[in-house]
This record gives structure tokens, sequence and C-alpha cells, in this order.
């Protein structure tokens, strides 16, 4: 619904605007004169659309527009007028109006006026949020790197490392909690690389069975097992001349250790069921949330292994350890998940900005992101408020669910409501997948299908 201001000083055509857009489902707000026009546009604040008269005892529209578009220079304005030729239409386009109506005039033009109206509105107001969100963008490119956002000490320190290291070929392992961007330095890493122009591929090694992993990291011949139907090509073979990204290394078995240790020391493999030695040229980029030193000693992960990924060792700090990271990072996930979730949003206020600084993040920085695309559904105006953010953001139940609006369908409740079960046991598990899956009662396939299906990892 638009709030529509009608400023005429005669009450019949004041009267018939106003049953007008009433009946169009907008508000009306009426003024019989221009001062009084001018008074309860700037009270209201926030005028949709304004009609008003050009001729009126108390100086008329010429002045009522200049002062309208003092007080707001993207109000959007039309005439009202006795005397409709190319002189008045010129005089109320330099006063400022999108457009001008004719006396007398039917409900029906007047109706095709104010959708124009309405209309050239959202552009322009939708244009303010872009240049909002462009500008606060630049603001914030001085602390970030490609697609990751930090100023703080600890984040400048891995830019540095990653434009350092890049260049070279060198197997780098990137260690950090669950959240805090592992895959994002991966890609960084590739981007500013001689190797840029080459494949990027992934594999969560956690995510797969031993076998299934065999399968996908290495490739199968056809008939080399039961569903081996045709020859698939392996995530090492697809990676040639590129980036091989092995997220979640410490959690393969010992016997897939040993195969990925001599592929790394020959660059070379064979298929599952396939006798052909075949030569890769990849660089390996590790990542995991576990220490892998200690997994060694415990004799868990093979020390030559290690060596072989910990050539350049990369540590990233939990959000935690950078508070001051978090109103950019906020700001960035805002600009890059309202326009398919709230495109009306376009920031968050201070307080619940104080909120996000303060909380702790066990989720780390995905968790901060699926705070803002929750809180974004919930949002009613167009910024994030604290109602608007999860319960244990809120000070409530962190266990608590928060029920989608009433007008929502009910798969789209549905699936809110698993998302946000989903995340809250990925959050309590500390990121930890295999936890995440004990917790909710599911295997751990239908997880990784979940996380995946709702953008979690």
């Amino acid at each position: 619904m638009a709030t529509i201001l009608v400023i005429d000083d005669n009450e019949t055509i004041r009267e018939g605007l106003a049953h007008t857009v009433r009946r169009m489902g907008h508000e009306p707000l009426i003024a019989s004169s221009g001062r009084a026009g001018v008074e309860l546009f700037r009270r209201h604040g926030n005028v949709d659309f304004l009609i008003t008269d050009l001729k009126m005892e108390d100086g008329g529209g010429a002045e009522v527009l200049r002062q309208v578009f003092a007080t707001d220079p993207d109000a959007v304005a039309m005439v009202i007028t006795a005397y409709g030729n190319v002189e008045t239409a010129v005089e109320c386009m330099k006063l400022g109006a999108f457009d001008f109506l004719t006396k007398p005039f039917a409900p029906e033009v007047v109706r095709l006026k104010i959708e124009g109206a309405l209309a050239l509105r959202a552009a322009r107001r939708a244009r303010s949020r872009a240049e909002a969100t462009v500008a606060a963008l630049h603001a914030d490119a001085a602390a970030g790197y490609g697609e990751m956002v930090g100023a703080s000490t600890g984040m400048r320190q891995v830019f540095a490392m990653i434009e350092k290291v890049a260049p070279t070929d060198a197997s780098v392992l990137v260690v950090g909690e669950s959240g805090t961007g592992k895959e994002l330095v991966a890609r960084a890493l590739h981007t500013r690389s001689r190797r840029a122009a080459g494949p990027f591929i992934k594999v969560n090694c956690s995510a797969l069975a031993e076998t299934l992993l065999e399968s996908e990291l290495f490739g199968h011949e056809k008939g080399s097992f039961t569903g081996a139907v045709k020859r698939k090509l392996g995530r090492f073979e697809l990676a040639d001349g590129g980036t091989l990204f092995l997220d979640e290394i410490g959690d393969i078995s010992q016997a897939m250790q040993l195969r990925l240790l001599r592929v790394l020391q020959e660059r070379e493999l064979e298929r599952v069921g396939g006798e052909q030695t075949i030569r890769v040229d990849v660089r390996v980029v590790a990542a995991t949330h576990k220490d892998l030193a200690a997994e060694v000693k415990q004799g868990r992960f093979r020390e030559d292994l290690f060596y072989r990924l910990h050539v350049v060792p990369m540590t990233l700090p939990p959000l935690r350890d950078r508070r001051d990271d978090v109103p950019q990072l906020a700001r960035h996930f805002v600009a890059k998940l309202a326009p398919r979730t709230n495109a009306r949003v376009t920031g968050l206020d201070d307080a619940a900005l104080g909120r996000l600084v303060a909380w702790s993040w066990p989720g780390n920085v995905r968790e901060l992101e699926n705070a803002i695309e929750q809180a974004l559904v919930f949002a009613d105006g167009e910024t994030i408020g604290v109602a608007a953010l999860p319960p244990q953001l809120r000070g409530e139940d962190p266990d608590a669910l928060a029920l989608p609006k009433a007008d929502a369908a009910l798969p789209d409740i549905l699936e809110e409501l698993e998302r946000q079960l989903l995340v809250k046991a990925y959050t309590k598990a500390g990121g930890v997948k295999t936890e995440t899956a004990r917790l909710l009662g599911i295997k751990p396939s239908a997880l990784y299908y979940k996380l995946e299906k709702y953008g979690i990892i």
C-alpha cells in the first residue's frame, strides 16, 4: 500500500482523487492548500506520490514542488492544471514533476497516472538502495580480499600469505574451525596462481564413504564394480592443469591416505579397476578442522602424508577472535543475500549490529551468513532490527524456532523450520558433520544432502 498526498483547494476534485486512491488500495493524505500540503509532506516523512494543483490561492503548485524537492529530491509529483498545452507541460517538467493531468479527468486516467508514478518511485528507491549498497561495498573493499571480508590483524596476515604463496605450486594445508572460510582461501590461491585459467575442483572427503571417495578422487573403469556402467574420470583428472581442493582431509582412512600419498609423490594414478597409469599436473590445497599434528602422534594420520600436505600451513582465525570484522561481514551478507531474500532491506540498525558483535559465533562466518539470511526473511522494514535476528541473538531460548509469516505456503514453512533445525544442530556440533547427524538422528549421507540443499555448507 502506497501513501499518496493530494493537494487541491477544490473540495470536489480533492475528494474525488482521494476516493480513487482508496479504491486502488492506497492511503490518501489530503490538504486544501499548498502550505498545509508541504507541512503534511514533511511531517509524514514517507509520501510515495504527490498530486498538486498548479493554481491555488496561496501560491500554488510551483512553490509546493520547490519545497517538496528541497526536502526529498527523489520525490515523485504530478501537477493538475486546467490549462493543458505544451507550454504548461514544459513548465511542469521544469518544476520537477514527472507528469501533469488536465482538468477535467476520468478516474481511469488517474489510476494509470498513479500506477506509472508508483513504478517510478519504486525504481528510484531501488536505484538509491543499489547506490548505497555499492558505496558500502566500496567502503568495505579496503577491508577485504576477493570474496573474503576482514581488516583484523589475523585476516590481514592470511591475505598477505595468500599473495605470497599463490604464484607457487606449493601444497597448502588450510586449518580452521568449520565455517571460517577455508574454501574461499583455496579459491583465492587458485585465482591468483598461474593455474587460474585451469579448473578448480573440490571434494568434501568427509561426505563420502571410502569406496565412493576412491572412485571420486581417482575415477573408475566401466564394470569395475556394481553400478559402474561407464568410465568415470576422477577429481584428480578433472583438475589436471588446475587446483584440487580436498576439504576435511583429516577424515580419510589409512588406506585412502596411502593412495593419496602416492599420487602426491609420483603425480600419477590408476582408475579403480584400471591398469593404465595416468599422469596428472595438479596443485593440491587441503583443509581440515582437526589438529593433524596431534592426529599423527595418535597414529590416525600418516606422517609422510602430513608433511606432503603441510608444505605451507595456513591457519584461519575463528570469528570470535576477529569481532571487529563482524559489521563488515554483516553488511556484505546483506548486500549478497537481500536481492533474492528481501530486496527492501539495505542494512542493519545499531542495536542489531551490537548483538552480532557480542555473539560468540561457534559456527563462525557460515553461522553469521545463516543468521543474516534468517533475519532477512523476518525483517519488515528497510533495516534489520533485533526482532528479526535468530532467537539466540535476541537473548531468547536458543532451541526455539522462529515461525515464518502466516501467509507463507506450508511447504515453504516446513522447509524454513527444517533449515533452522539443521543450522542449530550444526552450530551446536561445532560444525562437525558426524556429530550433527547424530544430534538429528539421521544418516550422514542425508545430512550432507540437506546441508547442501539449504546452502549451509
